[in-house]
């Protein structure tokens, strides 16, 4: 495919809205001509925006005043129509390579610097459509896992600092659940506050055994049940009634007498009373005495009165005291190891047992004060007591129960006094934040935050994987690339007689994306891209050395296209900095690639390289259009090469000639002046070593006079006389020999003659 004709320019660049090129055809190699700020970079962009569809190519250059928006036509030999319009092409047309400023920027250099951008697209232009797609793939899968990285930093930074504290996200997502992660934490604050207090702990005391005391149930029922055989209740009630009437100290009196009966009836055969000297032998009281003052109701009343103050001992306000002091201790204790163990509440109603303990001793007391009231008289303890006891045995086992487990916390205790003294209060610390970091990723406002992170990573994961692939299959495509690209680089450096070569063209992997790697070697010494110091790019390499090598990379990546058949080729002004040897050069690869692609479109400002172009192509497929200006723009107009080939020595000539086939009195004045130029062109081809440029015809007859009939001869002397008389003539038309040369008259004859002549002369 190639194009036809420029249909239609409007709103871009130095193009107003011009439609001239619809009337010029372009042929397989167009020529065009314009001299610089014409709208030649315009019309190379604009075919390397149809060829790529990047619309800003266009846009970018929207003519300056113009209210709308560009708007162009391009026809084709086949097919519909190009149109940009809406900022966007109708469809591309594929396979357009253009070689211009903007490829030079991309691909080579910036000026005198070789930028990561240059390698990178260089790699690409050597790569070619199939290189450039695998490489596409992997760029896409690079770019790919930058939007996963992205998105990860900005999931990272969703998760709460306070959560993770100073872990990083990998790590803090990574670290895996726990079930029993609240207990183990109670446990870490535990052990990290008995490291702490190392002292204290060791200092502090364990539990001891809580106790209440028991109610002597069978001793108190068989202390009740005491009775004296010998002495009747009925007896001792009547004895107390008596000792009742003896008054206070009636008892005394009667029992120190008991104790004296002995002693008084010694003389006598019969007990005696000790006061009264009566027998006693028939007393009645005397043996009820005898029973109420003996040692076993004695020591019955003592019984009760022991049992009263044991009963007071052990179950009066001392003891509920000392009962309730010793929980106080306990409670303290708790306190204190609760904050290293897992202790139990101390559960015990002091209220209720002390109240259930008081009527039980409240109801024994009032037994045992009765006992003692009446000795005689046998009883057990009343079901009221019996159930006052039974309550508070039942308020004792709460007690037991509360004391027991407390105790069971000593073996932990010890364990605790164990680590502490050999804890490390920053291990525990780390430790213990650990955990709680791990209780924060598993909270529930953070664990989907996580999983979203990490699935965020495996995804990166996956495209990491692919991205590896297609690297693989994109280097195993460049192993065969890369040094055949070398060898016709070097090839085309050499045919444009670049004093250096190209080494080590090979590909690289960068963050930023593959990259061409190249060294410049010069006399086989490796120059570097870029020092601070010493030989580099910049200042080993000419401008024309660079623009050489920026053609020798663009017909280089052309030879190795394997569309290049249907390419449509532009160039635009190639010979910037270009020696005139490298000039025709780039002439004689022009002319070698026209047979080869579907079009050339060559742009420049340089006549003579393109009319050396002209002349090389066969007729059928040239055309040459030129741009021109047209009020404050440009527009396209006719080329007559042909004209712009010829030089003014070749218009000289013609100029001389016609005027001898016919005489033109207008061109007479013109005819004159022409005539020494065409001697002095003829000295300068004919005798270069003698005649140099910017010489004068005057002393080159001077040095042929000296050198006649001699070795050195340059003309003989017929020949000197005739071209001093031409000079003689001519000289009459300059204003440099003749100052009135404007005002001489000329001789039609005389002009004549000396044209026929000077013609005659350079013949020779």
């Amino acid at each position: 495919m190639s194009l036809d004709r420029i249909q239609l320019l409007r709103n871009v660049g130095q193009f107003d809205s011009v439609s001239e090129g619809a009337q010029f055809p372009l042929t397989r190699l167009v020529l065009i001509y314009a001299e610089n700020g014409r709208g030649k970079t315009t019309l190379s962009s604009i075919l390397r925006s149809a060829g790529t569809g990047n619309a800003h190519l266009v846009t970018e250059r929207h003519r300056l005043g113009a209210q709308h928006p560009p708007h162009l036509v391009l026809t084709l030999r086949a097919g519909p129509p190009l149109v940009f319009q809406n900022a966007v092409w109708s469809s591309t047309l594929p396979g357009v390579a253009v070689f211009d400023d903007h490829f030079v920027a991309q691909n080579v250099c910036a000026g005198i610097e070789i930028g990561a951008s240059h390698r990178q697209n260089l790699h690409e232009l050597i790569l070619g459509a199939q290189g450039v797609a695998l490489n596409a793939a992997l760029q896409g899968h690079v770019a790919s896992i930058e939007d996963h990285n992205r998105t990860l930093r900005a999931l990272g930074d969703a998760i709460p600092v306070e959560a993770r504290g100073n872990m990083a996200v990998d790590a803090f997502c990574a670290l895996p659940a726990r079930a029993d992660i609240d207990v183990t934490i109670q446990d870490g604050e535990r052990d990290l506050a008995a490291a702490r207090s190392a002292d204290a702990v060791r200092q502090a005391a364990t539990f001891i055994a809580l106790s209440l005391p028991s109610f002597d149930i069978p001793a108190i029922n068989a202390l009740l049940a005491r009775t004296l055989p010998d002495l009747e209740a009925e007896a001792a009630h009547r004895v107390q009634a008596h000792l009742v009437k003896l008054g206070g100290a009636g008892a005394t009196w009667v029992s120190d007498g008991m104790q004296s009966i002995a002693a008084a009836s010694t003389d006598v055969d019969h007990e005696i009373c000790p006061f009264c000297a009566q027998d006693l032998a028939n007393s009645p009281l005397l043996r009820h005495y005898r029973a109420y003052f003996s040692e076993a109701y004695d020591q019955l009343k003592r019984d009760v009165e022991q049992q009263v103050r044991e009963l007071n001992n052990t179950h009066g306000a001392p003891a509920a005291l000392t009962f309730e002091r010793s929980l106080r201790e306990a409670e303290q204790r708790r306190n204190f190891w609760g904050a290293f163990v897992q202790v139990p509440e101390i559960t015990v109603d002091t209220a209720v047992l002390t109240r259930a303990w008081g009527e039980a001793r409240e109801a024994i007391a009032e037994v045992l004060t009765a006992k003692q009231a009446a000795p005689l008289e046998g009883s057990i303890l009343p079901e009221a007591a019996m159930a006052a006891i039974a309550n508070y045995e039942a308020a004792k086992v709460a007690v037991t129960a509360c004391s027991e487990s407390l105790t069971a916390c000593n073996d932990q205790i010890a364990l605790v006094k164990e680590r502490a003294a050999e804890a490390n209060v920053a291990d525990l610390t780390a430790d213990l934040t650990r955990l709680k970091i791990t209780r924060a990723r598993y909270s529930a406002n953070v664990a989907p935050q996580c999983a979203a992170y990490e699935e965020e990573k495996a995804a990166k994961t996956r495209t990491e994987g692919l991205r590896d692939q297609a690297r693989i299959a994109l280097d195993n495509y460049r192993q065969n690339i890369f040094p055949a690209y070398q060898r016709v680089l070097n090839d085309y450096l050499g045919r444009f007689n670049a004093g250096f070569r190209l080494d080590q063209v090979d590909s690289v992997n960068t963050r930023g994306g593959s990259a061409c790697s190249y060294s410049v070697l010069i006399n086989n010494a490796v120059v570097p891209h870029t020092a601070d110091a010493g030989p580099s790019f910049r200042n080993t390499l000419s401008a024309g050395d660079r623009n050489a090598l920026a053609l020798a990379f663009f017909f280089a990546s052309l030879e190795q296209d394997q569309q290049l058949a249907q390419k449509i080729v532009v160039i635009d002004d190639p010979m910037t900095s270009l020696d005139e040897h490298r000039s025709l050069t780039t002439v004689q690869e022009i002319r070698r690639l026209l047979p080869r692609v579907a079009q050339v479109i060559v742009l420049s400002h340089s006549k003579p390289f393109l009319c050396n172009l002209w002349e090389g192509a066969n007729t059928a497929d040239r055309s040459a259009i030129r741009l021109i200006r047209a009020a404050a723009g440009s527009t396209f107009a006719a080329w007559d090469v042909r004209q712009d080939c010829i030089t003014e020595h070749d218009r000289r000539h013609e100029l001389v000639t016609g005027y001898l086939q016919a005489a033109n009195p207008a061109v007479e004045r013109q005819v004159a002046a022409a005539l020494r130029p065409i001697l002095e062109a003829f000295a300068r081809v004919a005798y270069p070593n003698t005649f140099q440029p910017g010489g004068l015809l005057g002393p080159f007859i001077g040095i042929c006079e000296q050198r006649v009939n001699t070795p050195g001869q340059i003309l003989s002397q017929a020949d000197i006389v005739e071209l001093r008389a031409l000079l003689d003539y001519s000289n009459l038309f300059h204003h440099d020999s003749n100052p009135a040369w404007a005002m001489q008259v000329i001789n039609d004859q005389a002009l004549v003659n000396f044209a026929q002549r000077t013609l005659a002369f350079t013949r020779r």
